[in-house]
């Protein structure tokens, strides 16, 4: 793990391309922070304490000022597993209050659990889910250390409590995961067209760099954005045109022509459960 530098004040780690294990400790994920005049602002956490620890590790190293905020962009396991690390160090830990809708599921419970054995000893009997200490009802302006950084909340989503953080002083974006780089993105129960949306709304920002939850930094938003955006797009369009002609869903995908994406990392991985979660979606859509 490596900072690298994407504006004057402004950092970010970037996660492998790939599922997470105990062999690359779950670090699939980016976090960001910026070093503000008074205290360090971090966007996301990691997927594991120890990953968390290293974060630490890699800020002390650029500056010895306090971790003061840590703000979320959403609640899956391979951005908070590395709450409690910053919690530890002292930090706020601020989130949208949908985020609630699942921390409080079995779903969270069970990821945890089941991750406790495949990411074990990374993640362990001693990792827990960590509640926000703030609970935002959509966009707020946080001012910390003469920056001002512009909470958004743009779920539903990639998840219902999506949030991209901008950073005016560092035209600079953290768009979690309503951006991946580089591979397939992971839809899970995502509301697509309204991601689509989101993705359209990303582009009204004043920023000369991107971050996004998975992937290189851009400096091309408007370009880098459109994997994540044609791929959705098209996920609905195969998909609800099956469901609008009542065509099972294996068909639907036999059929499909996936040659534009299928060379991606992690196609192999996430495309046939995007395909069938969308297909399960766009039948909920057709009623």
């Amino acid at each position: 793990m490596q900072a690298e530098q994407v504006a004057p004040h402004s950092y970010f780690v970037q996660g492998e391309t790939a599922l997470g294990s105990a062999s690359n400790q779950n670090f699939i994920s980016n976090a960001g922070f910026v070093v503000t005049d008074s205290s360090v602002v971090v966007i996301d956490a990691l997927g594991s304490p120890p990953l968390a620890e290293r974060l630490l590790q890699e800020i002390r190293r650029i500056t010895d000022k306090p971790v003061s905020h840590v703000l979320v962009t959403h609640y899956h396991a391979d951005h908070v597993y590395g709450l409690q690390a910053f919690k530890r160090a002292g930090a706020t830990v601020v989130a949208q209050r949908r985020s609630l809708e699942y921390l409080n599921s079995d779903t969270a419970r069970q990821r945890l659990e089941a991750s406790r054995q495949t990411l074990f000893p990374w993640v362990d009997e001693a990792t827990r889910l960590v509640p926000a200490d703030v609970w935002l009802d959509g966009d707020t302006d946080l001012k910390v250390g003469g920056f001002e950084f512009q909470l958004r909340a743009v779920g539903p989503a990639h998840t219902p409590e999506d949030m991209v953080v901008h950073v005016p002083r560092e035209l600079v974006l953290f768009a979690g995961d309503t951006v991946f780089r580089g591979r397939i993105p992971f839809v899970g129960q995502a509301d697509s067209r309204r991601w689509i949306a989101s993705l359209d709304g990303l582009l009204r920002f004043d920023i000369r760099v991107m971050v996004p939850g998975h992937g290189p930094p851009s400096r091309q938003p408007a370009e880098d954005i459109r994997l994540t955006h044609d791929y959705l797009l098209y996920l609905r369009q195969t998909m609800g045109d099956a469901a609008r002609n009542l065509e099972p869903f294996e068909d639907a995908y036999r059929k499909a022509d996936w040659s534009r994406f299928e060379g991606l990392p992690l196609f192999g991985a996430a495309n046939r459960m995007n395909a069938y979660n969308t297909y399960l979606q766009m039948e909920q859509e057709r009623d």
